[in-house]
């Protein structure tokens, strides 16, 4: 400190470089791994299930075992390269975006001729002789904590090469799967113990000839550049409502990312998101301070003897998002204490086995698991009464506010510790900040200068 308060410039270039320092702490992390969901992932089983004259038929099954993350409309992608020359010569429960040049062919003329296929999912409705179990579901999956027996999606090709046996077989190549949008790395398919199935009465077992198996996880940080949600804190005992920071998740008329976001009393507003086209996946935003296509709000809204009782709203700014089978992931220590949850369904979640301090919220169906597009009816909201324990509850030191939030399995950025709601009684806090004690010690080394 001493050397700081030497000359200004100094003292410029110590503070500087400690918010550079600060700063670097609040990144989100870059990795795959999530402390809350530590073994989530998406596992492609490729089932090699019958030999055929000119190749052989594979179903493939996407499990997702992810907790609290899912793939919602328009649903997911599914890619690869073929390692030799393969075709596909028929799908059920799925279809190729591209049949490709299939020109050689003189007879029967294949589903895909690609060298990589890109496969998506049926939609609901498909004639049933064109389905297969856990397919046509627009590509939709649930969380494995949500719904996990809709956490499966399966199709099943009839892929044709040459000379193919159990010897000269090949699973493809550089698999790529999008949800719909990037976030998911896949490593390369490995070896595992042959699938085993059975039949729908449950007396008959049969065995995948080959099967391999490959692991997707998801880094938020490849699915998008800037954080997709944020959190605002207020409380019934300070008037204070803290916002989500500024420019969170971009600014407004940054010159970088034109028409990035929309007024809501602009006029024409629904031919200014059409503009935008349908199949465009970037956040069109409402124009707000932090620019989230998310915020949730987190209000300590009463205080009981026993109990105490908390508001969450989620508010979607998002203009071209539908959110359908949203879920929300909290961390705050009083989970181990949840009395009553209101028109929201609640599961706990225990990364750490032994602390309940983590809980998965999500909507009730057909009353408000879809969070509409950013307007009049774009949020959902409900209130959660909690039981005191007195050793650990207190409202001061923010200890009432989560810890941290998730929104669809997404880091949501939370207000700096320093800006929550505090009690009046602690108004005068006794910690300074660093650059109130800075500039104190400047003009007091400044006044006793000058009466020297």
């Amino acid at each position: 400190m001493g050397i700081c308060l030497r000359s200004f410039s100094k003292l410029s270039t110590c503070y500087i470089l400690l918010i550079f320092l600060l700063s670097c702490f609040s990144f989100t992390s870059t990795e795959a791994y999530d402390a809350l969901d530590p073994s989530g992932n998406i596992t492609i089983k490729w089932d090699l299930i019958q030999w055929t004259p000119d190749g052989y038929v594979a179903v493939i099954t996407m499990f997702n075992f992810q907790q609290y993350r899912h793939i919602q409309a328009p649903g997911w992608t599914l890619g690869w390269t073929w390692a030799k020359k393969e075709v596909i010569w028929s799908a059920m429960g799925s279809q190729a975006t591209e049949q490709g040049d299939c020109s050689k062919f003189k007879g029967a003329v294949p589903h895909c001729c690609k060298k990589d296929p890109t496969i998506v999912d049926l939609l609901p409705g498909t004639p049933y002789n064109q389905q297969i179990a856990n397919c046509c579901k627009g590509g939709v999956i649930t969380s494995w904590a949500q719904d996990p027996d809709n956490a499966v999606s399966s199709f099943q090709l009839s892929v044709g090469q040459a000379g193919t046996t159990n010897k000269t077989v090949r699973v493809p190549r550089n698999f790529t799967l999008k949800a719909p949008g990037p976030g998911y790395t896949c490593g390369p398919a490995k070896v595992g113990k042959p699938t085993q199935f059975y039949t729908k009465d449950g007396r008959r077992k049969t065995q995948a000839m080959m099967t391999w198996n490959v692991t997707c996880t998801y880094s938020q940080f490849l699915a998008q550049k800037t954080p997709s949600c944020c959190v605002s804190l207020s409380s019934f005992y300070n008037d204070t409502i803290v916002p989500c920071p500024t420019c969170t998740c971009g600014c407004q008329n940054n010159g970088t990312q034109q028409g990035n976001c929309v007024h809501p009393d602009a006029p024409h507003l629904e031919s200014v998101v059409q503009a935008h086209g349908k199949n465009n996946y970037a956040p069109l935003v409402q124009c707000t301070s932090h620019m989230c296509p998310i915020r949730i709000h987190w209000h300590v809204k009463l205080n009981y003897k026993d109990y105490w009782r908390v508001k969450v709203t989620i508010t979607n700014f998002n203009y071209r998002m539908n959110y359908s089978e949203w879920n929300l992931v909290v961390q705050h220590p009083n989970f181990d204490n949840l009395t009553q949850l209101f028109s929201f369904n609640y599961k706990s979640l225990t990364p750490y086995q032994a602390i309940n301090d983590t809980a998965m919220l999500w909507g009730v169906k057909f009353f408000n698991d879809f969070l509409s597009q950013a307007g009049p009816l774009g949020n959902v909201q409900s209130e959660l009464i909690f039981r005191k324990d007195s050793s650990t509850f207190t409202f001061e030191k923010g200890w009432a506010f989560p810890r941290r939030i998730y929104f669809n399995g997404d880091n949501c950025v939370m207000p700096p510790p320093d800006a929550y709601p505090y009690l009046p009684n602690a108004s005068s806090r006794s910690e300074l900040s660093l650059v109130t004690l800075v500039l104190t010690l400047l003009l007091y080394v400044t006044f006793f200068s000058a009466t020297v």
